[in-house]
Formats: structure tokens, C-alpha cells, sequence
């Protein structure tokens, strides 16, 4: 072949590596956000041996210690926890440990394949795979094959281990406040399966389909449903759609309650982007120009989930609020509509006339960025997951 066909194949090897991680280990075994064929599984369940050695039960065992343990010294593999450089360059050595803790291999590895060809032919042989994959490659591409076997070993422990673990926690973008650092590395998830999405992944985490904003792409969730064309992938589970918002509405009811209610992160997402980084915008436009360097720093801590707020950030906060009584004001607002959805006992009445009781305030605050947010927030009604 020409010096681009070994390219070429080496791509669509480690594509297909990266292909079986995000769909198979990853929506399909950790999450159940979708169901395989149990052909599409076993392929790759075998290709994941042969070229990476990992078991299905340990890589979902990991995984679900990582969301349940997320950002704490428990958590496997969070940058937070354990600095970004170790996670980076050790993330695969960091994953074998706990992968090896039968502990976690216990509580975490429920409901994974235990059928005779697991137990008696991939548990315990992960360097057969890897061996088997070596000697297939030289005899089809001969010297060069050991490269393309190189590349593929190569792959997973720095994109997967390192790079999502490691940067998909410290550093990209964020779509929704959650309690983690996770963050979206980019909005077009290509190169690593669409698991460059992973602040999306952490805001709803049993969805089978990572993009969440019009300009997102997720080529994992492209390749389920060619899958689901062809009866191949059932979709299990999607995330929420974005509350519906009805302009002609004016009174907030049950319908308004359920919509709000079941879209958390949603409703969140809208009040920073609509409230929080408009009126920060306003102020620090119009504010003195010896007070813009406290000010300028402002909305990232502003946005930021209280439990993600360290003692210096809250100080530091508290301290520049006081130059701004408008942002005073904002985030005084954006706390007690946080308040409002921890109120797990409250019944439904209840939580209505909080909700009633929000909007109702936010209107008479003279801000207009908030008064906007309360009228949208008036209109709010449920539609379907989205699709």
C-alpha cells in the first residue's frame, strides 16, 4: 500500500477501538443508556480484547466509581483529586489499580457479561489479545504493522485514560453547573468518540447521546443510530429537552412546576446565560475603571456551584460583590432558586408558591435581565427527551 493506506488503517483501527469504548464499555455496560444486538456486543467485546486487553466488568466497575465518587480522593481518575499531570501521563496506571480492587470490582460490576467465553477465555488472558493483535498485524502489513500495533496500544491509555480523565476535568467549556469539574474539551466530539463531550455526559449521565446544543457533535451517537437503522442498537435513554418556552403564558402552574422541576440544569443553564452574564456584562461596562479588575473575574465564580466554591473563592466573591449591588442582587437570586429544587420534602403546593413567590420578587428588583429571565420562566412547559 501507499504510505497513506497505512494511514489509513491505522485510523480506522484506533476509530474502531474508540468506537467500542464510548458505545459498548461506556453507554451500553456502565450507563444502559442503550441496548446491542448480542452480535454488535460480542465484536466489540473481542476487539477490545484484542486490541487494549480490557475486561468489561473492571472498565464498568471504574467507571461508576468515578461517577459516584466524582472529584474526591475515591474517584480513580479526577485531576482535582490527583493533579492534572498524574492523570494525564499515569491515567491508565491509575486505572489498573482500582481496576485491580476487588472492592470495587464487587460493588461497582454488577450486571456485566459472565457467560462461559468471559470467564474461561478474556478474564485473565488481556496479554493473549494484545499478543494475537501484534502477530496479526506483521503478517498483514508486515514491519510497518508493528507501528500501526504500536499506535493502537497507544491510543486508549492516552486519549481515554488521559486525556478525557484529564482534561474532559480541567480545562474546555462548561453547558451546565454540575457538582464535578467536568468540562466539554470541544463541541465537535470526533476524535475520541464523542467522549469530548464530557461536561454533557456528567449533566445527564444515562443518555445515550452526548450533544446537547445545536452546534455539538457526537459521532458515538451518529454511529448508534446508523446501528439503530439496521435493528442492530435500541436507545434506552436520552436526556431531558430543554423546557418548551409558551410566550402567551402568564399565570405559573403545575405544568410550569413540572417543567422547571424536571429540568434542572436547564433552568440553570438559561438564568446564567441570560441573567448572570448579561447583567456582569452591563456592570462591568459601566463600572469605574479601578473596580474592573475585581469585577472581570466575577462570573466564573458567579456560575460556579456553591460545593465547587473553595474558602479563598468565596472570599474572594463575597468581596467583590460588594462593588456591584446589581450582582449582589443576581446571585442572591440564582441561590434561592437553588434552594428551591433541594426541597425534596416540600410538597407540590408548596414548591409552586415558592416558584410563584421567586418570580414575583425577581420582577420588582428593577433588573431587567432578571425580569426577562422571570417572564421565560413564566412561559416554561415540558416537552419530550430530545432526540
Amino acid at each position: 500500500m501507499p504510505w497513506w493506506g497505512y494511514v489509513l488503517v491505522a485510523l480506522v483501527f484506533t476509530q474502531t477501538t474508540i468506537a467500542s469504548i464510548t458505545i459498548y464499555l461506556h453507554r451500553h455496560q456502565a450507563h444502559r443508556a442503550v441496548d446491542l444486538h448480542p452480535l454488535v456486543s460480542h465484536f466489540f467485546r473481542l476487539w477490545l480484547w484484542l486490541t487494549t486487553g480490557m475486561n468489561t466488568r473492571e472498565w464498568t466497575a471504574v467507571h461508576r466509581k468515578h461517577h459516584a465518587a466524582v472529584e474526591t480522593m475515591e474517584d480513580p481518575h479526577s485531576p482535582v483529586a490527583h493533579g492534572i499531570k498524574k492523570v494525564l501521563l499515569e491515567g491508565a496506571e491509575l486505572y489498573r489499580i482500582n481496576a485491580k480492587r476487588q472492592d470495587v470490582i464487587d460493588q461497582y460490576g454488577y450486571g456485566t457479561p459472565d457467560d462461559w467465553v468471559e470467564r474461561h477465555f478474556y478474564t485473565g488472558r488481556d496479554s493473549l489479545g494484545i499478543g494475537i493483535m501484534l502477530v496479526v498485524n506483521v503478517l498483514l502489513f508486515g514491519p510497518l504493522g508493528l507501528t500501526i500495533w504500536a499506535t493502537q496500544m497507544a491510543w486508549s491509555p492516552v486519549f481515554a485514560a488521559g486525556i478525557i480523565n484529564g482534561i474532559g476535568h480541567y480545562w474546555g467549556y462548561r453547558n451546565f453547573e454540575t457538582a464535578d469539574a467536568s468540562t466539554n474539551i470541544v463541541p465537535w466530539g470526533l476524535i475520541i468518540g464523542g467522549e469530548e463531550l464530557h461536561n454533557n455526559h456528567h449533566a445527564f449521565g444515562s443518555s445515550a447521546k452526548f450533544s446537547v446544543q445545536p452546534w455539538e457533535f457526537d459521532i458515538g451517537w451518529m454511529y448508534i443510530r446508523i446501528l439503530e437503522t439496521f435493528g442492530l442498537a435500541k436507545v434506552r435513554k436520552l436526556a431531558p429537552a430543554k423546557p418548551a418556552v409558551d410566550t402567551a403564558k402568564s399565570a405559573i402552574d403545575f405544568e410550569t412546576l413540572k417543567a422547571v422541576a424536571g429540568n434542572r440544569l436547564h433552568v440553570m443553564a438559561d438564568y446564567g446565560r441570560m441573567v448572570v452574564k448579561r447583567v456582569h456584562r452591563e456592570e462591568l461596562r459601566n463600572a469605574p475603571a479601578e473596580v474592573r479588575p475585581q469585577l472581570k473575574p466575577l462570573r466564573r465564580l458567579l456560575l460556579r456551584a456553591e460545593e465547587r466554591l473553595n474558602d479563598s473563592e468565596r472570599g474572594t466573591l463575597q468581596d467583590a460583590l460588594r462593588h456591584s449591588q446589581a450582582l449582589e442582587v443576581v446571585y442572591g437570586f440564582r441561590q434561592r432558586l437553588q434552594e428551591i429544587y433541594e426541597q425534596r420534602a416540600a410538597s407540590r403546593e408548596n414548591l409552586l408558591k415558592l416558584l410563584q413567590d421567586w418570580c414575583q420578587q425577581a420582577e420588582t428588583t428593577g433588573i431587567q435581565a432578571l425580569q426577562d429571565f422571570a417572564h421565560t420562566l413564566r412561559g416554561y412547559t415540558p416537552q419530550g427527551a430530545a432526540a
